[in-house]
């Protein structure tokens, strides 16, 4: 009877129960981390590479370049513009006027060509007087009934041969070198010449 007790009893002792769960297996991409693998290294501000900074500056230099010659350009034409010209190569500014016979004693002819007048005095001789009244440079029309030329800027009046008889003018209408060839005046309207006042040796004689 014992020994079927023990039998029974052997029988009865409960067996530990077998996993049949499978071991997890890593999901893809992952793998096991070891405590000393080197961490992954973030990039910053420091390990950027600074390109774009480098094209930025780059764009703004040359845009600066490119002001520069803009403004050069511009300074050349203004100061090409205001710079006085002389007479175009192949010219000498020399104005034909003219047979001395076309002129009368008395007389004054305005010409459009070198913007002066040619006064043919009484006594004969020639002056080429510029047409710029001598105080701020407006254009002196000749007035015959008068005798006189008078500015209509400021009411200044010079005579025949182009002296002062009213200021506030301070000096005579600048004068044109004449010279005369075979009997036709020529007048040289690139070399005028300022005075202060009035001389016979100004005057041409035919």
């Amino acid at each position: 009877m014992r020994k079927s007790r023990k039998k029974r009893s052997k029988r009865q002792q409960p067996q530990p129960a077998l996993s049949t769960a499978k071991p997890e297996e890593p999901r893809e991409g992952q793998g096991a981390v070891s405590e000393d693998a080197p961490e992954a290294t973030v990039p910053t501000e420091e390990t950027i590479p600074e390109a774009a900074p480098t094209r930025r500056r780059f764009f703004r230099q040359a845009w600066w370049a490119l002001g520069g010659i803009a403004l050069l350009e511009y300074v050349w034409v203004v100061i090409s513009f205001l710079r006085p010209r002389g007479a175009p190569e192949g010219e000498t500014g020399i104005v034909v006027a003219g047979p001395v016979a076309g002129f009368e004693p008395g007389t004054v002819t305005a010409f459009r060509r070198g913007k002066f007048y040619l006064s043919r005095l009484e006594d004969g001789g020639f002056l080429a007087l510029s047409r710029e009244c001598t105080h701020l440079g407006c254009t002196v029309p000749w007035d015959d009934e008068q005798g006189r030329f008078v500015c209509p800027c400021h009411a200044s009046a010079y005579d025949q041969r182009g002296v002062v008889l009213d200021p506030p003018a301070p000096r005579p209408l600048d004068l044109f070198p004449i010279r005369i060839e075979n009997g036709v005046v020529k007048v040289d309207t690139g070399d005028p010449q300022k005075r202060l006042t009035f001389d016979e040796a100004q005057v041409t004689e035919p």
